[in-house]
């Protein structure tokens, strides 16, 4: 690979990483070729971008972005890829999840980036999984805010007849 390759490379990697504010590295050693096709198969389903560089180009690119990424310079060993997210933060852990169901352990987790907050190891795999995304957290914030008025009118609908069966009560008393 001619140097002229490796910059338009990081050139590639640099405006990805910066256009997406969800991406994982992934630890992708002993898949076969048709085992990383079927895994980048199960990521385009999900919407999610999947590619495999060399340690050194997606160091130069993660240099080059704002922010500070030098946490995952040690994860950049072996043989790496990378998922990139636009939309939501758990969807590629749960896309890795999904794959390993069908493959035991592969491909492993080395770090992730979700909005600039950094997660590093395999362990934070099945809490990534469950992050909800921005439109999830707004619905549920909305069905709370709409959950006390509900109840009010409903208490109210309810006890109209409750009201309606006193006052009828109360006028039978009086006229009797």
């Amino acid at each position: 690979m001619t140097r002229e390759e490796k910059g338009q490379i990081i050139d590639v990697l640099t405006e990805k990483f910066s256009q997406h504010n969800h991406f994982y590295i992934t630890d992708a050693s002993g898949l076969t070729v048709a085992q990383i096709n079927a895994f980048r198969r199960l990521c385009y389903k999900a919407g999610i971008e999947y590619g495999v560089y060399k340690n050194t180009l997606i160091r130069k690119a993660l240099e080059k972005q704002e922010g500070n990424y030098e946490e995952l310079f040690g994860t950049l060993k072996g043989f790496s890829g990378v998922l990139f997210s636009k939309e939501s933060g758990s969807a590629p852990a749960k896309v890795i999840q999904e794959y390993r169901t069908k493959l035991k352990g592969k491909p492993g987790l080395k770090a992730a980036s979700i909005q600039s907050a950094l997660f590093i190891g395999e362990e934070h795999l099945t809490t990534l999984s469950e992050l909800k995304s921005k439109n999830e957290l707004i619905g549920d914030i909305v069905s709370l805010l709409q959950s006390p008025a509900k109840n009010v009118l409903s208490a109210l609908l309810s006890g109209k007849q409750t009201v309606a069966g006193l006052v009828k009560a109360l006028e039978e008393r009086k006229s009797n």
